[in-house]
């Protein structure tokens, strides 16, 4: 892999059915922008989605900085609905809609049942270098009647023992969960890899909740929300703040693609170049030169995910 590359992306989807068509070509334009890129299963499927494209720029690209996470998404441990402002603008993947222009986003996410064979058979493929997109997702949640918070819990559980298992590391989802999250890590903090158990992919908990992950020894990485004005009723500051509080070598760029694009593509398909807008808010915020940032998310990704 080239040691200087000027970007890394390191949580995106262009293993997704929004890049079903263009996939060669947002990769390819990160590529040509000197950037490297892991693509992020949420599924079966679509972790094995993302191997095969790891596999293919590597075949035709020599050793092309394009790389895959593989694991079971929380919100794919139990079948649930997603909306059209939950999915933004109108390439989000239309998988089961139910029809009729008012929903054409909408979609109902089928469940799974953790397979740890199938995983790690993925896992230990040499272009796969971390165990998720796995974690908590309680935003829509109010109540617990089917068990839907046990069934996260439980697939969580079983990818950190993975992660343990495969020695790589954790890719981790969480969104309105995180005194749960902190409580199941620490429970199983015996199966992390020592010293860098993996990061906590589109961090938006508080300083506090960065503190005790710190603690832990995870990284952290920021997509194109950083780059938004505050909404109706957020506090101005709160992504500035935890951004400002951690340490430098903690933070890692990333897309979330193709969901979240940041200014000046808000309301477009996020794609892994755009993470080049995510860097330059970073540096603004840590008070530092683009081109300084640029290098230290890309060491840092090298450095949790082990690669050369």
């Amino acid at each position: 892999m080239s040691t200087d590359l000027k970007f890394f992306d390191a949580h995106t989807h262009t293993n997704l059915a929004a890049f079903r068509d263009d996939y060669r070509e947002a990769v390819g334009r990160m590529l040509d922008a000197g950037g490297g890129l892991i693509n992020v299963g949420t599924q079966k499927d679509t972790s094995r989605r993302a191997v095969e494209i790891a596999h293919e720029f590597s075949s035709e690209g020599g050793d092309a900085p394009v790389f895959a996470a593989v694991g079971l998404h929380p919100i794919h441990t139990s079948a649930s609905f997603h909306d059209e402002e939950e999915l933004g603008p109108p390439f989000a993947p239309a998988v089961g809609a139910t029809g009729g222009k008012e929903r054409r986003n909408s979609f109902m996410s089928r469940s799974e049942i953790f397979d740890h064979e199938y995983y790690k058979k993925l896992a230990l493929d040499p272009k796969v270098v971390g165990i998720g997109e796995c974690g908590l997702d309680y935003y829509r949640i109010e109540n617990n009647e089917l068990g839907i918070r046990e069934k996260q819990i439980a697939a969580f559980e079983e990818q950190i023992k993975l992660a343990h298992e495969v020695q790589k590391p954790l890719m981790i989802h969480c969104r309105k969960a995180f005194n749960d999250l902190i409580d199941i890590i620490i429970h199983n903090s015996k199966f992390l890899i020592q010293d860098n158990p993996g990061i906590i992919h589109f961090f938006t908990g508080t300083k506090e909740d960065a503190a005790k992950l710190l603690e832990l020894g995870f990284s952290f990485t920021f997509g194109g929300v950083v780059t938004f004005p505050p909404r109706a009723g957020k506090r101005e500051g709160d992504y500035d703040e935890v951004i400002k509080f951690l340490p430098l070598d903690r933070i890692l760029s990333e897309t979330d693609a193709p969901y979240v694009a940041p200014v000046p593509y808000r309301g477009k398909r996020n794609e892994p170049m755009y993470v080049q807008e995510v860097v330059k808010k970073l540096a603004e915020l840590k008070e530092i030169s683009e081109e300084e940032m640029r290098s230290i998310t890309v060491k840092n990704t090298k450095r949790v995910f082990g690669l050369a």
